[in-house]
């Protein structure tokens, strides 16, 4: 008997499926594991960010006083992760870092930092109404802001003689006190370029230091009270898109530092120069 040939194999079509179905398995887990790890955790993200913050506040290095990071053009990361939970990080600031003037107060016989702003804008109080100083309390501490107007020659770094009377009211009421003081220049954001400085980061340090040479030899504070930093025109208190705003930011900030972040001047440990006991200089100043 004849044997039946078996009918040609025809090849499929439909393999192109198996391979198909294989892609569309491996997309869909990559986009699975895609999605979980842009989920992340909100609160872990703005702790990570408090602790940056905490710790740069701690050495003097990150917000300093009278600075308004709103008004710096460049955002930043560290700006982004701060807006995430805003009303849980704002709750965990508070319980973290001191508020603005613990160990400020009557306990250790030294004067609330409010009542000394009230002296300071007693005495000064003709320069307070010109807009030449202005004085408030931030979390870093009691700030007296000396505007470049009637202080400063324009692209000079040396106090004017004509200054000294207003700087020896100040020195009168911060002399008999223990706290730390920093002394911080700030500058606009218009370019110098003369004999003496080739950047604003040179004027600005060189009217910090300058500042704390004078409280030194004229008026007697201790040099390890005193430390100065240069901030160019990086921090900023009013926009540098007006003449008003530019004239607000070319400043010199006299800060006495809050002890309840800084510590005390005149321990033991300050005065035999400890570095514990000083406040830390930042990266663009010098301890004098």
């Amino acid at each position: 008997m004849r044997r039946r040939k078996k009918p040609a194999a025809h090849p499929s079509h439909d393999r192109w499926l198996v391979s198909y179905a294989d892609f569309i398995t491996l997309l869909f887990a990559f986009f699975v594991v895609m999605f979980a790890s842009s989920q992340v955790d909100q609160r872990k993200v703005g702790q990570l960010a408090l602790a940056i913050q905490v710790a740069f506040q701690r050495l003097g290095m990150f917000t300093p006083s009278g600075a308004n990071p709103n008004l710096v053009t460049r955002e930043t990361p560290f700006a982004k992760a701060q807006m995430i939970d805003s009303r849980t990080y704002t709750e965990d600031l508070g319980r973290i870092v001191p508020s603005n003037h613990p160990e400020w107060g009557p306990g250790d016989g030294i004067q609330h930092p409010d009542r000394i702003r009230e002296q300071l804008q007693d005495a000064l109080a003709k320069q307070i109404r010109t807009q030449q100083v202005n004085v408030h309390v931030s979390r870093e501490g009691l700030v007296i802001s000396l505007r470049e107007v009637g202080f400063y020659e324009s692209g000079s770094g040396t106090l004017m003689p004509s200054a000294l009377p207003v700087l020896a009211k100040i020195a009168g009421i911060l002399l008999p006190r223990r706290e730390f003081v920093r002394i911080e220049g700030h500058t606009d954001n218009v370019p110098i370029h003369n004999s003496a400085f080739g950047s604003n980061w040179q004027l600005s340090t060189a009217r910090a230091a300058n500042m704390v040479q004078v409280l030194v030899t004229r008026f007697g504070f201790a040099p390890y009270r005193l430390s100065a930093a240069g901030y160019a025109e990086y921090h900023p208190v009013a926009t540098n898109d007006t003449v008003q705003g530019r004239a607000a930011n070319r400043r010199v900030d006299i800060v006495v530092l809050n002890p309840g972040v800084w510590g005390w001047a005149g321990s033991k440990s300050s005065e035999t120069g400890s570095s514990s006991a000083a406040p830390a200089p930042t990266a663009t100043g010098s301890q004098p």
